[in-house]
């Protein structure tokens, strides 16, 4: 144990140091300006929406408030509920509603939803948002102005999600954490790199950009379509940058361990590329950098001074994202639990996997040829 304890805390060690720093929150976006007759006409919104009446009017409502100008199609991507009469009963000027298709052999369906929508696509760049974000009345105009001041091709923003439970808490924070160390976005943000990251709640690209590189075609069957996008982006020698925010939030809930369970394993499987190789390696290095110090916490005074010090180093690292987060500092401890529970998640949505099922989201289920049927 002595052994197992001494690697994890060079392992910890190792993380504080590199210069990239994978678990803070530098990568920080606050907008600034005022947004009064700011002209926005360069710019489409595309909006994807499957079943989202209980959302989608509140993000309508602070886009359409952004400023003047821009254009906003919404995608209803086959809604059995009120999702477009929702829409529609804003009253929204600058508002078009494409009804979409079913998607056909090999697409999945929001890249579908989005593939239909910006053929409508005009202008010389196109905003990517979730039909459940909320903005403040500013972020529209700082990421024009970020792009054009700064040259980029590519911005993409991660939403806050909501901590209003205590699964949420315990495991929304440490979601966004583990997505920072698997696509850390200072070597995101870095053209030399070949990492590429995006959260796919808010995107402001080139329209010219996603043309290049093929349109939605070229992700058509990608279940993590946001990355896959910046990937094939950033593949053209093309500007990304990724950061947090606590202007762009989520009204989604999560507020059960079963709710989040599903959104983990809809992915993890993915992100591991559906390797039972790459997904042992993962499970014992997630057991020996979290698990490992709780267990050398019972062990001999010298292992357990190892042990608490790589559980003081894990906790330091949590912290930045604890507070992004606005939670006490208590729950920067809590990162090896959150940890275990992201391991069982991850080899769930290797199981559904190895059951013929690749993803489901939104009563929509893909196999592994990524068909899609609709959930009975």
């Amino acid at each position: 144990m002595f052994s197992l304890c001494l690697v994890s805390l060079l392992a910890w060690s190792f993380l504080i140091i590199v210069p990239f720093r994978p678990w803070s929150t530098r990568e920080f976006f606050s907008p600034t300006s005022e947004t009064q007759n700011i002209d926005l006409k360069d710019i489409t919104v595309l909006i994807p929406a499957r079943n989202e009446e209980k959302h989608i009017e509140g993000t309508l409502k602070c886009l359409s408030n952004q400023g003047c100008g821009h254009k906003i199609i919404l995608v209803d991507d086959e809604s059995s509920d009120r999702t477009s009469d929702k829409a529609l009963e804003l009253g929204i000027e600058n508002l078009k509603l494409v009804n979409g298709l079913s998607p056909p052999e090999g697409w999945s369906g929001k890249v579908w939803a989005l593939h239909q929508g910006f053929k409508e696509v005009s202008t010389p760049l196109v905003l990517l948002v979730d039909a459940d974000i909320k903005i403040e009345p500013r972020v529209l105009p700082n990421l024009l102005q970020k792009v054009r001041e700064e040259d980029y091709d590519f911005v993409s923003i991660m939403a806050l999600l909501r901590t209003s439970t205590s699964w949420e808490k315990l495991l929304i924070p440490a979601f966004i954490y583990f997505f920072k160390l698997l696509y850390p976005f200072a070597l995101a943000n870095n053209p030399r790199s070949r990492i590429a990251a995006a959260a796919g709640g808010l995107i402001l690209t080139r329209t010219k950009c996603i043309k290049e590189v093929g349109g939605f075609e070229r992700i058509k069957d990608e279940i993590i379509d946001d990355c896959a996008l910046a990937r094939a982006i950033k593949d053209k020698n093309k500007k990304t940058w990724i950061g947090l925010s606590h202007a762009v939030t989520t009204t989604r809930s999560y507020e059960s361990l079963g709710n989040i369970w599903h959104m983990v394993a809809r992915t993890a499987y993915t992100q591991l590329r559906y390797s039972l190789l790459l997904l042992i390696l993962a499970s014992l290095s997630m057991v020996l950098a979290f698990v490992v110090p709780i267990i050398g916490l019972f062990s001999d005074p010298i292992t357990f001074l190892i042990a608490l010090t790589t559980l003081a180093l894990m906790a330091f690292t949590y912290k930045p994202t604890i507070s992004l987060y606005n939670l006490p500092t208590r729950w920067a401890w809590s990162l090896p639990l959150g940890a275990l529970l992201f391991i069982m998640m991850t080899w769930s949505s290797a199981l559904r996997y190895w059951k013929g099922e690749r993803s489901q989201w939104k009563d929509r289920v893909y196999n592994k040829q990524i068909s899609t049927r609709v959930k009975e």
